[in-house]
């Protein structure tokens, strides 16, 4: 059973505050409505991913080396820059800008929360629920992003424009920032101790081991499909998951209900999905160690659930292209189900190969190779979706990922 003490609550509020990110369900609908193409948009999006890969790793050791919480700090205050610039101006080369800011926050993040979490959990001697307990707290993160979808359907409604929803998400995330000056020291990571007592010497010192235990990593087979198949499953969803907003748009244009108020019934029907998309992302993600008890191992879960995702992408953008949009819909909405329930048991699968010490930089590695993924997926799925449209090009892009599940699978771990 998962200790729900204070700590407990903690993480769960940080899933919750750092998922009301207003702007989400509306992203791309805002970069259309300021005259950007798809391939635009998915060079923005690859800019944000590259920007993420190339900070990914040195700020995972800087997590490891000189304290988690510093890094958490560093990473709301970098995305609050970034959604006042989206708030405030308005030109591709600032975006871009603004997209680099939100990748510095993305990096100090990706990794050093999750590794808080597991090493949390082994400090308390409750490692073994660790699928179940990183589901509870992602269950609250996708109650956040439910949440943040009525939020931002409201804004949007009575303001008219998508610009005001980044604006409105720098509120929940300076609640975030001051939430992680309430953690306990200990979540700093082992390492961070040393760093107090020797100084700059501690820190090359750990910089250098660091280096040396994520190199070994690489030696690791197992380790290795188990990060490739996570992070390009992780990397697909990304690239695809935000071309739901203009089927819903189309959608809800296309319904006789709500006629008389025009293009807003639009962000009625975007914000009333994307609410119920959450609840049942947040319920999913709490059925994570559920879901793989169906399975005789978490290899064999991890492996089906990738197949189902990728087919249910290609299937969607079929659906699009002949215009079965709720159908196309309905799947997305198993997609995003899949995603929740994958993201738990890959973390805990990646945790039982890799060394407690560098859990943030193992982490930290899985997530840069998902940010590569997306940076390549992004803009061939932009160029895709303005040469052939949304449809074809996420067929497209479901049967490109789906050609590599050969080089992903997970392996048993041999005895």
């Amino acid at each position: 059973m998962i200790p729900k003490n204070l700590q407990y609550y903690k993480f769960c509020i940080y899933g919750f505050l750092k998922n009301l990110r207003f702007f989400d369900p509306f992203i791309i609908l805002f970069f259309r409505e300021m005259g950007f193409s798809f391939l635009q948009i998915g060079i923005l999006f690859s800019i944000r991913e590259i920007a993420t890969g190339i900070l990914e790793i040195p700020t995972g050791f800087f997590a490891d080396s000189y304290g988690r919480k510093l890094s958490m700090i560093l990473a709301f205050a970098s995305y609050i820059f970034s959604f006042m610039i989206f708030y405030f101006f308005q030109s591709f080369g600032l975006y871009a800008l603004a997209m680099i800011l939100f990748a510095f926050g993305e990096a100090f993040r990706s990794g050093t929360h999750k590794a808080m979490i597991l090493d949390y959990l082994k400090m308390n001697g409750a490692l073994d629920c660790k699928v179940d307990y990183y589901g509870h707290t992602r269950g609250a993160s996708q109650f956040g992003s439910a949440i943040s979808a009525l939020i931002a359907g409201a804004l949007v409604f009575f303001a008219e424009s998508y610009r005001i929803v980044f604006i409105a998400s720098v509120v929940p995330y300076i609640l975030g920032l001051l939430l992680m000056l309430t953690y306990p020291n200990s979540l700093n990571g082992e390492i961070s101790r040393i760093v107090r007592t020797s100084s700059w010497k501690g820190v090359l010192y750990n910089f250098k081991e660091t280096i040396q235990n994520f190199v070994s990593m690489f030696k690791n087979p197992m380790l290795l499909r188990a990060f490739f198949n996570s992070a390009s499953f992780d990397g697909l969803f990304k690239a695809v998951k935000d071309y739901l907003q203009p089927i819903l748009k189309t959608f809800a244009l296309s319904i006789p209900i709500l006629v008389s108020m025009g293009d807003r019934r639009s962000t009625i029907i975007i914000a009333v999905t994307y609410f119920i998309l959450f609840l049942i992302s947040a319920y999913f993600s709490r059925k994570a160690q559920a879901f793989s008890n169906k399975f005789k191992s978490i290899t064999r879960a991890i492996n089906i659930s990738y197949m189902l995702g990728v087919s249910a992408v290609i299937i969607a953008g079929i659906a699009t292209h002949f215009d079965v949009r709720i159908l196309a819909i309905l799947l997305f909405v198993l997609l995003y189900s899949l995603q929740n329930l994958r993201r738990p048991m890959n973390v805990g699968f990646i945790s039982e190969n890799i060394d407690a010490k560098i859990m943030a930089t193992g982490l930290s590695v899985e997530s840069q190779l998902k940010t590569l993924f997306i940076a390549i997926l992004s803009p061939i799925m932009g160029f895709f979706a303005d040469t052939f449209g949304v449809g074809v090009a996420l067929s497209l892009i479901g049967v490109l990922v789906g050609m590599g599940y050969s080089f992903v699978k997970v392996a048993e771990k041999k005895q």
